[in-house]
C-alpha cells in the first residue's frame, strides 16, 4: 500500500488531534518555546491557514532537514498533502521548534512584502488577519501572540457579524412571508364570495331544472303505462316466434353432427396422406444422406483441417498488427432482424470490416479498445451461432500486446501494401459457390464487390445493433 493510501485509512484519529497540536481551543494547551508560555489557542481558520502554508512549503526543503515523520507526507500530491497530512504537520510544528523556524524561514520568503512586515512585528492593515496570525505563528516575531490574538477576534467578530446579518435576512424573509400570505387571504377571501354568488345563482337554476323535471316524470309514466300495453301484444308475437326458432335449431343441429362427421372423416383421410408423404420424403432424404456417404468414402475425403479463409489469411494477411485506415463511405442495409437470419444458414461464415464497425460505433474509444470490444462481441455471436467468424483489420503497422481471440473468431490485419478492404475480397472469392458468406460493412464498394461473387453484404449499424442486443 502506498504513502497517501495508508495515511487515508486512519483520518480520523489524525483529523481529531490537528486542532490540539496547533494549540486548537477544543484541546489542552501545550507548552512553547518561547519563555515556557503556553501555546496560544488558535482560531479554526488560523490552523487551517498555518498547515495549508507548511504543506506547501514541505516539497521544497532539502531532504535531511524534512523530519523522518513527515516525508512520506511530502511526497503526497499538492492537494492531499495538507488534508491527509495536516495532523502530522501540526504535531510537528508543535513539538519541532527547529523545524517549525525553517518552515517559518521558507513562508516568510515566500510570500514577500507581507512575510518582510509580519517578520519584523507589523501587521500592514489591509493584509488578511489570518494570513497575518498564521505568517507570525511560523515566523515568531516579537508580538506574535497579540497578533494571533486579533486575528482570533476578528474572525470572532466576524462570525457574529454574519450571526447578525443572517437574524436580519431571516426577520425580514418571515416579515415579506407574512405580506404575502396577508395578500393571498385577500385573494382566497374575493374568490370565496364570488363562488358564494355563483353558487346561489346555481341554485336557482336547480330549483327551475327541478320543476322541469317534475312536469317530464308524469309525461314519462303516462309513456311508459302505454308501452307495458304494447309490449303485453309484442310477447305473445315473440312466444310464436321462439318456437320456429327452436324448431329451426334442431334441424340445423342435425344437419352439423352430419357436418362434423363428414369432417372427421376427411381430417383421418388428410392425416394418412400426410404420413405417406412424410414417408416419402424420409425416404428421399435417407437416399441422399447414404448417397453423400457414399460418394465421401468414394473420394476420400475427411475433415478439413483448414478452412478456405485459413489459406488466404496465410497467403494476403498478418495475424497481429493493426493500422487505423478504412473510412466508411455509404451502407447497404442495417437490419439487424435479415443479419439473425442470415447467421441462421447452415454453415454461415460472418467477415466483418474490423475498423469499418469500431469507427462508427465506438469512434470514442483508442484503436485498441475498439479492437478488443468487437472482437469479444464477435465471440459471443460465434460461440451463440456455431458459425465461422473472420474479422478483418487494415494492418500497415503490427501490434504488439493483441490479447487471443474468443473461440471460434479469426482475427485477420492486411500485410503492408494492401487494404482490408482487398483482403475481404479475396476470402470471398475463396469460399465454394453456394455457401452463405455474410459481409458487414458500410463500405459501397466493399458491398458492391461482395455482392459480385454471391456473398450477402450487411450495413456496419446492424451488427452494432446485433452486438448491443447481445
Amino acid at each position: 500500500m502506498s504513502a497517501p493510501q495508508e495515511f487515508a485509512d486512519h483520518p480520523s484519529e489524525e483529523e481529531a488531534a490537528a486542532p490540539a497540536a496547533l494549540g486548537g481551543s477544543s484541546s489542552v494547551s501545550l507548552e512553547g518555546d518561547d519563555g515556557g508560555a503556553p501555546e496560544p489557542a488558535l482560531p479554526e481558520p488560523v490552523r487551517q491557514r498555518i498547515t495549508a502554508l507548511t504543506a506547501a512549503a514541505l516539497p521544497g526543503m532539502p531532504g535531511e532537514e524534512i523530519p523522518v515523520a513527515l516525508r512520506r507526507v511530502a511526497r503526497f500530491a499538492p492537494n492531499r498533502r495538507a488534508r491527509l497530512g495536516g495532523a502530522a504537520l501540526a504535531a510537528q510544528l508543535t513539538s519541532d521548534p527547529l523545524f517549525r523556524q525553517r518552515i517559518g524561514t521558507r513562508v516568510v520568503a515566500e510570500t514577500g512584502d507581507l512575510g518582510a512586515a509580519v517578520a519584523a512585528g507589523m501587521a500592514p492593515a489591509a493584509a488578511d488577519p489570518v494570513e497575518v496570525a498564521a505568517l507570525a505563528y511560523l515566523a515568531r516575531p516579537t508580538g506574535w501572540r497579540e497578533l494571533v490574538e486579533a486575528a482570533g477576534e476578528s474572525v470572532r467578530a466576524e462570525a457574529d457579524s454574519a450571526a447578525v446579518a443572517g437574524q436580519i435576512r431571516d426577520a425580514e424573509h418571515r416579515a415579506a412571508r407574512a405580506e404575502h400570505d396577508r395578500a393571498v387571504a385577500r385573494v382566497e377571501a374575493d374568490k370565496l364570495r364570488d363562488e358564494l354568488a355563483r353558487v346561489r345563482e346555481e341554485l336557482g337554476q336547480l330549483r327551475e331544472e327541478a320543476r322541469t323535471t317534475a312536469r317530464a316524470l308524469r309525461e314519462t309514466q303516462a309513456a311508459h303505462k302505454r308501452a307495458s300495453d304494447l309490449l303485453a301484444t309484442e310477447k305473445g308475437r315473440a312466444a310464436k316466434v321462439a318456437a320456429d326458432h327452436d324448431a329451426e335449431v334442431r334441424r340445423l343441429r342435425t344437419r352439423l353432427a352430419e357436418a362434423e362427421a363428414a369432417a372427421a372423416s376427411g381430417k383421418q383421410s388428410a392425416k394418412d396422406a400426410r404420413a405417406a408423404d412424410d414417408a416419402r420424403l424420409w425416404l428421399l432424404l435417407e437416399t441422399i444422406g447414404q448417397a453423400a456417404s457414399g460418394l465421401r468414402r468414394e473420394l476420400a475425403i475427411g475433415p478439413a483441417d483448414k478452412l478456405p479463409a485459413d489459406f488466404v489469411a496465410d497467403a494476403s494477411a498478418d495475424r497481429p498488427g493493426a493500422q487505423e485506415r478504412s473510412r466508411p463511405r455509404a451502407q447497404d442495409t442495417d437490419d439487424p432482424g435479415r443479419l439473425d437470419q442470415l447467421l441462421a444458414l447452415p454453415r454461415a461464415h460472418l467477415i466483418v470490416d474490423g475498423y469499418n464497425v469500431t469507427k462508427r460505433g465506438f469512434a470514442d474509444m483508442s484503436l485498441e479498445q475498439q479492437r478488443k470490444r468487437l472482437i469479444t462481441g464477435l465471440g459471443g455471436i460465434a460461440a451463440q451461432t456455431g458459425d465461422e467468424v473472420t474479422v478483418v483489420f487494415d494492418g500497415a503497422e503490427r501490434v504488439h500486446g493483441l490479447p487471443p481471440a474468443p473461440r471460434g473468431v479469426r482475427v485477420l490485419f492486411s500485410r503492408k501494401g494492401d487494404t482490408a478492404d482487398e483482403l475481404i475480397r479475396q476470402l470471398v472469392r475463396a469460399e465454394p459457390a453456394g455457401r452463405a458468406l455474410v459481409v458487414i460493412s458500410s463500405d459501397r464498394e466493399v458491398a458492391d464487390g461482395v455482392r459480385r461473387h454471391g456473398a450477402y453484404p450487411m450495413g456496419a449499424d446492424s451488427l452494432l445493433r446485433r452486438l448491443a442486443r447481445s
